[in-house]
């Protein structure tokens, strides 16, 4: 029996009024039709109520992909489409197409889910050491708090001695004080869009859209007060210099995208789009130097505590520059430059020491260089792998290393000791790209190593303010075993001491172990914490079992004091995070 495709064919192409497109649709319309008679199934896991093709993409110069399933290459031009409307892509093909072209991955605009993969890396050929770096769920987190303020999107975040600053798109930056996380203020100005932030010795440095700096000097009389310096550059120097027609020397030409301090010079380096970077002296706000950085866009701009100058481009690489005190008035030279990859670098960020330099691109990747103990060159020391759109924001505190990306989510990275990286989670509830990101150490303020506290900020407007607590980084630092030694109610924890507490120590290295002889008192377990907390667990009548349960929730306790609140709180909102729960497995 002859094929209706071959009659199709033979009848369309002898009319010449007929497009090529109608052809397709309808050979393939029929042959949907004929392969259903013979009883096959037309295409691979497609919907039972698909009705017709929809083509995509298709030229005069392509050829007609095939209708067998197992022999088709892999073809993304056509969809399915049920009688709804919705489009099912689906491929001819039962092979997955190849994107080892694509140097970036097809965007995405679902919200991540929590059951993401952290394994899930972008699709381009460059394939980092997979040996430099692992993923670990050994770490629990937790979102603290959610803001969402009618500011448009969050555009830059810093913080400094208990204080958060955020930028926004409008003209208000926002001050919040911690631990509790309240708003105490504002610093309003007549620009908008506050594109970075910079913090130190009190004074803020906060850069606009309009290409300009305004500084605030902030004092602690009683209350916390902002008082406004200057703006960069200022206005009569301005004048002056588009008279002697010195324009390009005193201001930026284009959007400022990064600040950044030199505490021990007393200067301040800002990065723009219109490839310089300048030098402002901070004693009397004035420009000192113009540095051609790049060839193409500069977007961030980062300083070691030695002086030495960072700056990242689209033109993916990192440049490297160190301060002369006699070259007169190009006292900047370049030392190194550090390819990316071939990728755009987006963000940069320091280690405290200055040993380890990070950059996120917009292949997904984390770059970092490590700064040789002899030479003090900086060698290329792997990527890290995980995000599956451009890294846009990086922080840095003690060994800890955050990355926030255009797929919604941040990622929290552990430096060890061997210089392996671990991811210890993925912090995912922003539904839109994470612009900014800062952490400090600790708790609630509470120079702690237990953990960081992690700030986001998004495109999506809503700031996030998270805590992240480790596995294997234990708390307690001592536990007092104290007993009877003719006691009845101390029965059981002779019988613990003699048979589970030799295997407790030998768990647990980290701990210091002592017994102690109590006559004529109740046994009990007592456990000193390193944030100076106390707790105290009777155990009178207890079985061993019993006990090493009690013993085993005081190592993993963080010794953090319970707060009883006095009050019945209710709220008739939704979370913005979610439904609260207690339970944080460790």
């Amino acid at each position: 029996m002859k094929s209706p495709l071959l009659n199709v064919f033979s009848l369309h192409l002898d009319s010449h009024k007929v497009h090529t497109t109608e052809i397709i649709y309808k050979a393939l319309s029929i042959a949907l039709h004929w392969r259903e008679r013979e009883g096959l199934n037309g295409l691979p896991n497609s919907p039972p109520n698909c009705s017709s093709f929809a083509i995509r993409e298709t030229t005069h110069h392509k050829k007609m992909a095939s209708l067998d399933p197992s022999n088709s290459p892999p073809n993304h031009s056509f969809a399915l489409r049920d009688a709804t409307g919705q489009c099912f892509l689906r491929s001819l093909s039962t092979k997955e197409a190849s994107f080892n072209g694509f140097h970036c991955s097809p965007p995405r605009y679902s919200t991540p889910s929590l059951h993401t993969s952290p394994l899930s890396s972008p699709l381009r050929t460059f394939n980092p050491n997979p040996s430099n770096h692992t993923i670990s769920l050994d770490a629990s987190y937790k979102c603290l708090s959610s803001v969402l303020k009618k500011d448009g999107q969050i555009l830059s975040i810093a913080i400094s001695n208990g204080i958060i600053y955020t930028g926004s798109d409008t003209n208000l930056i926002r001050i919040w004080k911690l631990p509790e996380f309240s708003e105490c203020g504002v610093l309003k100005t007549k620009a908008s869009t506050v594109v970075a932030l910079a913090v130190s010795h009190e004074r803020v440095f906060a850069a606009y859209g309009d290409t300009k700096i305004r500084v605030w000097r902030r004092t602690w009389d009683g209350t916390l007060k902002h008082i406004k310096l200057a703006t960069i550059p200022r206005t009569s120097g301005y004048v002056r210099s588009y008279i002697s027609s010195k324009d390009k020397m005193t201001r930026h030409m284009g959007p400022i995208t990064s600040l950044a301090i030199n505490i021990s010079d007393n200067i301040l380096y800002s990065a723009s789009v219109d490839k310089t970077v300048k030098v402002w002296r901070i004693s009397d706000f004035k420009c000192i130097e113009n540095i051609p950085a790049h060839s193409e866009p500069i977007n961030a701009v980062v300083v070691a505590d030695d002086g030495i100058l960072y700056t990242a481009s689209d033109d993916a690489t990192v440049r490297v520059w160190r301060r002369n005190f006699c070259r007169g008035a190009w006292p900047h030279s370049l030392m190194v430059t550090l390819p990316a990859k071939c990728s755009p670098v987006k963000t940069l960020t320091l280690t405290a020491d200055g040993g380890v330099l990070y950059g996120g691109c917009t292949d997904g990747y984390v770059h970092y260089w490590l700064k040789g103990w002899a030479s003090g060159q900086l060698q290329y020391g792997g990527a890290l792998q995980g995000h599956t759109h451009a890294v846009m924001c990086l922080a840095s505190v003690s060994n800890y290393v955050i990355s926030g990306s255009a797929d919604s989510s941040s990622r929290v990275w552990s430096r060890e000791h061997d210089g392996q990286h671990v991811c210890l989670a993925v912090l995912v509830g922003h539904r839109g790209p994470i612009r900014c990101v800062t952490a400090f150490l600790g708790h609630a303020g509470e120079e702690v190593e237990d953990g960081c506290t992690i700030c986001t900020g998004s495109l999506d407007g809503v700031l996030k303010v998270w805590r992240m607590a480790l596995r294997g980084v234990w708390q307690l630092k001592k536990l007092i075993v104290s007993y009877c030694d003719w006691g009845g109610s101390s029965r059981g924890i002779r019988a613990f001491m003699e048979s589970d507490l030799p295997t407790f120590k030998e768990k647990n290295p980290q701990l210091e172990v002592v017994t102690e002889l109590i006559r004529g008192q109740h046994p009990h377990l007592k456990g000193f914490y390193k944030n100076k907390n106390e707790r105290v667990v009777c155990v009178k009548n207890k079985t061993p079992e019993d006990i090493l349960l009690y013993a085993t929730r005081l190592r993993n306790a963080l010794g953090r004091k319970v707060v009883k609140l006095k009050t019945r709180h209710v709220t008739k909102h939704p979370s913005v995070q979610g439904t609260w729960t207690t339970d944080v497995k460790f």
